[in-house]
């Protein structure tokens, strides 16, 4: 971003790409504490609902997590999403969702072993 008195002001867009770029570069790591909005926004002559619009972008991308008075952290890949405080709401109810397919989908595969062990005559049907 070019930061030069003259340069347009960037956008939410632009702003989310930069820090996209960067957390992808590992310029900033897991853990890492982005700017802060407030402050992010003054440096580049922008307003803060801008800044705030950019890293509600990359929340919503699964990339970072804002906990209340604390700031917008790079989100740690190793953490299951949903998990960690300041979560999208978004990502916390897919990881539900998802865990309960995992779980399902575990039975059933549980279930098709069985069956598939009675048909080849390497197990007895259970006793009713």
């Amino acid at each position: 971003m070019d930061l030069s008195p003259d340069a347009p002001k960037p956008t939410a867009k632009e702003i989310a790409a930069k820090f996209r770029e960067d957390i992808a570069n590992e310029v900033y790591g897991p853990n890492d504490r982005l700017p802060a909005a407030r402050a992010l926004a003054k440096r580049l002559g922008v307003q803060l609902m801008t800044v705030q619009s950019a890293y509600g972008q990359l929340r919503t991308e699964g990339l970072v997590i804002t906990q209340q008075g604390r700031g917008t952290f790079v989100r740690d890949p190793a953490v299951p999403l949903g998990t960690e405080v300041g979560s999208s709401p978004a990502f916390t109810a897919l990881a539900s969702e998802l865990s309960t397919i995992h779980d399902t989908l575990r039975q059933l595969g549980d279930r098709l072993d069985r069956l598939e062990r009675l048909v080849e005559g390497n197990e007895k049907p259970p006793v009713q």
